[in-house]
């Protein structure tokens, strides 16, 4: 498939009388790592429901690999934000993501060979097979959400939306992961959430701002003006080094 992984012309989402999304226009070519970055309400979970197809828009037009949202679905690998996990719950890594092959089959079916061997991948690339057989309560925030990018992985996604994945970790792990999602958009599109402009923009391809409006601009620089324009409030960026600049008061 050589369309664009994502395609949105024009979109406008309301939640009530709430203006949520509006006018998005976004096109990326696949094998590009975005980052989106916004405060919090700013629409951008709305914006991942919209690509896959949970939620359709008032108006506009969204195309994700050539496709309508739900027709192009299986492709799609989705980690949401972090939620409540049962740590004792007696379920192992090796489980947690052969569970991702289950829209593949009728109730009741069985796993194929095939299902073992998408896992078995999908576990190599998030370097965690050696861990398979441990339970997923056992396991550090950072490989827990290895395991839940590998169960997105595991249908053959080309293209993975990641909602805030490392929210809950600290800042060498939030490393490891950026490497990892660097290394994995050689064979698939990453758009990736995240309030942390000064991580991301280390490792992404191109980064977007979202307020209700999107301030794309199909590279990875973001402007003062953006920024402001997003987040509302006065910016200036700092740069590391000789000559360097220095934050303004407001």
């Amino acid at each position: 498939m050589n369309e664009k992984a994502i395609d949105l012309k024009g979109v406008w989402v309301h939640y009530d009388a709430t203006l949520v999304l509006k006018d998005i226009h976004l096109a990326i070519d696949q094998n590009i790592l975005l980052g989106i970055i916004g405060p919090n309400g700013a629409g951008k979970t709305t914006l991942l429901k919209i690509i896959l197809g949970l939620i359709e828009p008032e108006q506009g037009d969204v195309r994700v690999l050539g496709r309508y949202p739900k027709e192009a679905r299986r492709w799609v690998g989705y980690v949401p934000q972090r939620g409540l996990i049962d740590h004792d719950f007696p379920i192992n890594v090796w489980d947690v993501v052969l569970m991702g092959r289950l829209a593949r089959h009728r109730l009741f079916s069985g796993y194929t060979a095939e299902d073992k061997a998408s896992t078995r991948e999908a576990l190599e690339k998030v370097n965690l097979l050696e861990l398979k057989d441990r339970q997923i309560g056992e396991l550090s925030e950072g490989e827990r959400q290895r395991v839940f990018i590998a169960r997105a992985l595991v249908n053959d996604s080309k293209l993975l939306l990641l909602d805030e994945p490392t929210a809950s970790v600290d800042q060498r792990v939030q490393s490891g992961l950026y490497e990892l999602l660097a290394k994995l958009k050689k064979e698939h599109t990453i758009v990736l959430i995240s309030h942390d402009i000064g991580v991301i923009s280390a490792y992404v391809d191109k980064i977007a701002c979202l307020n209700v409006q999107l301030y794309f601009h199909d590279t990875k620089e973001v402007s003062k003006e953006d920024l402001e324009a997003v987040y509302g409030c006065p910016f200036d960026l700092i740069g590391h080094g000789l000559p360097h600049r220095v934050v303004h008061k407001h």
